[in-house]
């Protein structure tokens, strides 16, 4: 519905068609991701990904890792609870790793589709991901 604000739940839709894995869990958190700390905290992760349209004031489409004392130097999206709150709650209830990687949004108007530059950095993303992740699963068997 906001345009490019849409590229973390379509990352995980297109991640879930080839990652079926009982040591892989994968959440769509939406614009309330804070809702699925229940959830997260029952798979007892060691790892977590948040992936989330961030402001960086760069070009469109432009993929950052954003370290968690920098989050809040940084307009990450459109959710009810700042995100860096999230990730120390998260840091503190499940002693996961966790990441954050950002992705320059273009458009975040209501109703509006995502840009074709933040479309190809999905892309890559979702590529890249999914073959770390897969090689991640072969090197534990």
């Amino acid at each position: 519905m906001r345009g490019d604000d849409g590229l973390g739940p379509e990352i995980i839709l297109r991640l879930s068609e080839t990652l079926m894995d009982d040591d892989i869990t994968l959440i769509n958190g939406g614009n309330v991701p804070e809702n699925f700390t229940g959830s997260i905290k029952e798979v007892k992760p060691s790892h977590i990904i948040l992936i989330d349209a961030v402001d960086f004031k760069k070009k469109p489409g432009y993929i950052k890792l954003v370290k968690k004392e920098k989050i809040s130097n940084y307009n990450i999206s459109t959710h009810a609870m700042p995100i860096s709150f999230l990730i120390n709650y998260l840091e503190h209830s499940t002693n996961a790793n966790i990441v954050l990687i950002g992705i320059q949004p273009k458009n975040m108007d209501l109703n509006s589709k995502m840009s074709i530059e933040v479309e190809e950095s999905l892309l890559y993303l979702t590529d890249l991901l999914e073959r770390l992740l897969k090689k991640s699963m072969k090197k534990e068997e």
